[in-house]
């Protein structure tokens, strides 16, 4: 049974950005899509009757704006009662991917991401993708960014990422951030010398890092970034003609337990493209 992109719905702009990536990722992995609104559970009240009328027109209109993007697509749409981000966190059990728009309806609007938005990213079961910043064309031929670091969830993002690539049939940007990972802050070098021969070192790590999934994907092409900084800079700069970053839900230095670490909770922040977050079973 296929998995589908799930896409929560409430009428904001935001969430039909949302379900247009979604639709399109839909297609291009030959998967269903699946529309969602939540709102207050059942009651005889006038008020709330009007507001499940509102979510069905909401669903309606999500489900013509999915097909006019993605003709074709298999969609299915569902009205479910609850809390949204309860009710995502729980659909994503069984979910390929989860896509959000970066703030629904209602929400403060100064906010740069939305409540439920962040806390689908930090507690879904599965790879979520926060749709925000400049939402790619179809056939556009930028490049997919992917952070590596080694870690397990590391690895998991780089398996994302060549998939991603290799289905879009664009470039891929591997980003490799060493200060936090090589070299911890309080330890100082003076020597130019020791800090080429750490960069060498580091350029052989992601090499290392990629070459299994090279030859699995023989058809990406791939740039390697290698810098001495702290990763998020680097990836937004990267990232400002880019369709998507990829990223692991915690990284090689990550407290064992976050659910989601600094690098990726910044970039739902500040990305200028949609953001995947990939996980590994059981992280």
């Amino acid at each position: 049974m296929r998995k589908p992109n799930v896409v929560g719905v409430d009428g904001s702009e935001s969430a039909l950005d949302a379900v247009r990536w979604a639709a399109r990722d839909a297609v291009l992995h030959r998967v269903p899509l699946r529309l969602i609104s939540v709102g207050p559970k059942p009651a005889p009240d006038t008020a709330r009757e009007v507001n499940r009328s509102d979510r069905d027109g909401w669903l309606s209109a999500a489900a013509q704006v999915a097909t006019d993007t993605a003709p074709g697509v298999e969609t299915t749409s569902e009205l479910r009662a609850g809390i949204p981000y309860a009710v995502l966190v729980e659909e994503s059990a069984q979910a390929r991917r989860m896509v959000v728009g970066i703030r629904g309806l209602g929400e403060r609007t100064g906010l740069p991401v939305g409540s439920t938005a962040e806390t689908v990213a930090i507690h879904a079961k599965c790879p979520v993708v926060v749709v925000r910043g400049r939402v790619p064309e179809p056939a556009e031929a930028s490049p997919v960014i992917v952070g590596v670091d080694g870690s397990r969830v590391g690895e998991a993002a780089a398996a994302v990422a060549f998939d991603e690539a290799s289905a879009r049939r664009v470039p891929l940007v591997a980003v490799h951030v060493w200060i936090d990972v090589a070299v911890e802050p309080w330890f100082a070098i003076d020597d130019d010398r020791e800090w080429a021969e750490i960069d060498e070192t580091e350029r052989a790590v992601l090499a290392e890092r990629l070459a299994g999934w090279q030859e699995k994907y023989p058809d990406v092409e791939v740039l390697r970034v290698v810098e001495r900084d702290r990763p998020v800079r680097y990836l937004v700069e990267h990232a400002k003609h880019a369709q998507l970053i990829v990223v692991g839900s915690r990284g090689r230095g990550g407290m064992s337990g976050m659910l989601l670490g600094s690098t990726s909770r910044a970039l739902l922040h500040t990305a200028p493209c949609p953001v995947l977050i990939a996980r590994t079973a059981g992280l």
